[in-house]
């Protein structure tokens, strides 16, 4: 069964996932400049900095979309995350990723997770996170571009699966400069239509056409919304809340992935230190 296999929803004849003492469900979004959590039940209960304290300084394990500090990450989560979770629990862990540093990505953020000692760890795209929070349509192509602190992501997504991708490591952190802005816009356009340039079928030109899903903090920022609007020529929606859509997605996909059969087995206990 993969992860994909998971996050689809299944609710008729599954059974809800138990509510007990051993149950309990994290969704992850780990960005270059923050990090948020969402746990079942109490909501989003992190956005905080994403820096790790190993000695008198401070580290920052994630950069341009990019774990470069695994032990770091680990170290973050276990000072945040782990006081959080019930004794006596093994969390089930859906965790967002960049799309095109995906393989990478995974495999750092499977190790930091591992401090939690979860009974597993899914991943998502970020851009399709970003879609199920904004309740779109995947039945149709959609255009989803995430402008982060660090990082610049355009996704095509058909019937919810990544088609086609490009990513930048630029975002809102270099807004610091005159033009800026504008120099941002121009990557963004530029990436789109690279898209439109490469593809042979009509799926860019049909999302363009319903709309280009915007999130991320830089959909927070007008002078960046009014340039893009101008400048795309497509209707631009702001995904309400932008920059916690991500992890709000994976909180829902977390939900559908806790009523399917294989997460629902009975766990054994884990034997925290006091």
């Amino acid at each position: 069964m993969t992860g994909t296999d998971l996050l689809r929803t299944g609710v008729g004849r599954h059974r809800p996932w138990p509510a007990c003492r051993r149950c309990c469900g994290i969704a992850l979004d780990m960005g270059g400049a923050r990090t948020r959590a969402w746990i079942a039940g109490k909501g989003v209960v992190v956005d905080v900095p994403t820096v790790a304290f190993p000695g008198a300084g401070a580290v920052y394990p994630v950069r341009r979309g990019t774990i470069v500090d695994a032990e770091g990450c680990a170290r973050m989560l276990e000072r945040l995350l782990a006081p959080r979770v019930p004794r006596l629990t093994r969390p089930l862990v859906i965790v967002t990723t960049p799309v095109l540093d995906g393989v990478a990505y995974r495999a750092g953020a499977r190790a930091a997770v591992a401090v939690l000692e979860p009974c597993g760890v899914l991943t998502v795209p970020g851009a399709r996170a970003v879609a199920v929070a904004a309740g779109a349509d995947l039945s149709r192509p959609l255009l989803v571009v995430d402008i982060g602190a660090q990082l610049t992501e355009a996704v095509l997504l058909s019937d919810g699966a990544v088609t086609d991708a490009h990513h930048a490591a630029v975002g809102t952190n270099d807004l610091d400069t005159p033009g800026s802005a504008e120099q941002l816009v121009d990557v963004v356009g530029a990436m789109l239509a690279e898209m439109l340039r490469q593809d042979r079928t009509s799926l860019t030109v049909d999302a363009l056409h319903h709309g280009i899903l915007l999130a991320g903090g830089g959909a927070l920022r007008p002078e960046i919304t009014y340039r893009l609007t101008g400048r795309l020529h497509a209707p631009l929606r702001v995904v309400p809340a932008p920059h916690t859509a991500a992890v709000r997605g994976a909180a829902r996909l977390l939900q559908s992935a806790q009523v399917h059969p294989s997460t629902c087995a009975p766990q054994p206990p884990v034997a925290r230190p006091d």
